[in-house]
């Protein structure tokens, strides 16, 4: 990266079939060319991805890859979220994105979730500082928050928990992630807050992706998207340029970085990363 100040990212999930893990492996590589600070590997709804994310991160790690699992509880009881953070240690990973998870479907009213800030301190208590922390944020809020004010204490909590970054849900209205930390700064917050970047790639994915977690798609974008449906090129290119600008005006506000959810893609990511001038 030109800039040693910013943290770049790129997030992954973990593939279901061989087709897919030889298609990742050459994303990985493509993108492994821009020398992000890490990789990120999700951790499917209840742990339901479980194995495939430990297997993908020690496959990164093992190519000297910086990599960091997602993790919640899950279904998982305390023992064995235990064992896994300390296969995770000896193998030398370095970072966790520590998550309360969704709720898996099909799953009653017995299953319990942990939310994240009890997970930070989880992970404290039997591993110390052996991994660096990172939470989940949402400027545009959480779909199940109480109020606006209740998710920005309950983002303090899990710091004040002992996690040391956050990544947040992606959005496309900058002023969004700068209220947001305008009002993280005024209940004590000052720990780095990293804009999470969603590329546009599918458009009817974005609309299902954006309904389920909250993510705002303004009308106008959304009548624009709407008019590149059936035309993939144009909505790429579009995407690019909208993405683009998106994360300039980010960096130049003061974001300390960016994380990109790559869908497992990495050609829109790569212009975009080139086209603000990260790989230089």
């Amino acid at each position: 990266m030109s800039e040693d100040s910013l943290r770049l990212s790129f997030e992954f999930f973990p593939p279901k079939t061989d087709e897919g893990r030889i298609k990742l492996a050459a994303v990985r590589d493509k993108l492994a060319e821009f020398e992000p600070d890490f990789f990120s590997v999700t951790y499917g709804a209840g742990g339901s991805t479980r194995d495939n994310t430990k297997n993908l991160v020690k496959q990164f790690n093992a190519l000297n890859a910086p990599v960091a699992p997602h993790l919640s509880f899950g279904g998982d009881d305390e023992q064995t979220i235990k064992a896994l953070l300390g296969e995770y240690r000896d193998a030398g990973v370095e970072r966790i994105v520590a998550l309360r998870g969704d709720m898996p479907s099909g799953v009653g009213g017995s299953y319990q979730l942990v939310y994240a800030n009890e997970l930070v301190a989880f992970i404290r208590e039997h591993f110390g500082d052996a991994f660096e922390l990172e939470v989940a944020a949402y400027p545009e809020i959480h779909p199940q928050a109480k109020s606006y004010e209740d998710d920005v204490r309950y983002l303090k909590g899990k710091f004040d928990a002992g996690a040391d970054n956050a990544i947040t849900q992606y959005f496309f209205n900058p002023d969004a992630y700068f209220y947001f930390l305008d009002q993280c700064a005024k209940v004590g917050i000052d720990k780095p807050i990293y804009p999470g970047i969603m590329p546009i790639i599918n458009f009817r994915n974005l609309m299902r992706f954006s309904d389920s977690c909250g993510a705002d798609i303004p009308r106008w974008l959304r009548k624009r998207l709407e008019s590149y449906e059936h035309d993939p090129e144009a909505l790429r290119d579009f995407g690019e340029e909208l993405i683009t600008e998106l994360c300039e005006t980010l960096l130049e506000g003061g974001a300390p970085g960016l994380h990109f959810y790559t869908m497992n893609q990495a050609e829109p990511i790569a212009r975009i990363v080139n086209n603000l001038g990260l790989s230089e």
